[in-house]
């Protein structure tokens, strides 16, 4: 019998958006990327660039690294 692998989020920007409080259409303007793109990084379906990781970090005034789930 199989075990149902358990997913990890492999980032946290919709964590952190909602920790300082900018909304997801706030990140839209802020990174020049559509609702959609922005939904689907938020919901882990897709993960942006390293590039667009750091723009992200940026925007939000983090640290790159907490845009990431630990892997330790």
């Amino acid at each position: 019998m199989k075990t149902a692998e358990k997913t990890i989020p492999a980032n946290r920007i919709k964590a952190v958006l909602a920790e300082k409080q900018v909304s997801a259409k706030e990140l839209c303007v802020a990174v020049g990327k559509n609702e959609t793109t922005v939904s689907r990084w938020c919901n882990n379906k897709i993960q942006p660039s390293v590039a667009q990781l750091q723009e992200i970090a940026r925007f939000l005034d983090v640290d790159v690294r907490e845009l990431l789930c630990p892997t330790k």
